[in-house]
């Protein structure tokens, strides 16, 4: 896979911390250096806020304390931890809509999302309709669909929690291919074996609530 966007990107936090109305702090004092070629793991028990802290790095929450800067990264794929579709689309059809969005030739889209299907094992099930594809089919669906768009950032919730452990190696393997590429990739997850295959790890029990610095790499 090879990703269009040339030049340099970087996702940078300083001092980030975060709580809801009435509640306390879920983290205090993170910073975070993020760049292509590395996979950031979010790690930590449900309601640290791995799923806030994604939604600070999309922008679509703003932090209570701190900022983050975004240097060259524009376009943001986020993965959902339910996949939705449309039932009666098929597999390769969902895969071909941000590429026909973004001015691909019916052709030129159709080659590129069997390619990419074929990436995350998907390409037995393109012309299957969404609502016969199995959980982790349609969870490899959501990133392959994601991947096809060509983000700057790719935001990632809990991508292995449906899989069987030779299936997450296979997606664990290909997303950090598309690290590799260009792309920054950052993955919520409890999975321990996806955790192993991060390069940087961000564990919010071991940071979140201290206002600790977070981001140590993965040993």
């Amino acid at each position: 896979m090879s990703a269009p966007h040339a030049g340099p990107k970087i996702l940078r936090g300083e001092g980030l911390g975060h709580h809801f109305p009435g509640a306390p702090f879920l983290f205090r004092g993170l910073d975070l250096n993020l760049e292509p070629g590395e996979i950031t793991g979010l790690c930590g028990p449900s309601g640290s806020g791995k799923s806030t802290l994604l939604s600070l790095l999309a922008g679509w929450v703003t932090p209570v304390e701190g900022r983050i800067e975004r240097i060259g990264v524009s376009r943001t794929g986020w993965v959902f931890q339910n996949p939705y579709g449309v039932p009666a689309r098929t597999a390769l059809d969902h895969v071909c809509l941000p590429l026909l969005a973004a001015g691909r030739t019916r052709p030129e889209a159709r080659e590129r999302a069997r390619e990419v299907l074929a990436a995350f094992q998907l390409d037995r099930a393109a012309c299957q309709p969404f609502r016969e594809l199995s959980g982790g089919e349609a969870q490899r669906l959501m990133l392959a669909r994601a991947v096809c768009a060509a983000p700057d950032l790719l935001l990632v919730d809990e991508p292995t929690a449906q899989l069987d452990i030779t299936t997450a190696a296979t997606v664990n393997r290909t997303l950090g291919a598309v690290a590799q590429d260009g792309t920054i990739v950052v993955i919520a997850t409890h999975d321990p074996h996806t955790r192993d295959a991060c390069t940087r790890v961000v564990d919010l029990a071991v940071h979140g609530r201290t206002g600790l610095t977070a981001g140590a790499p993965a040993s």
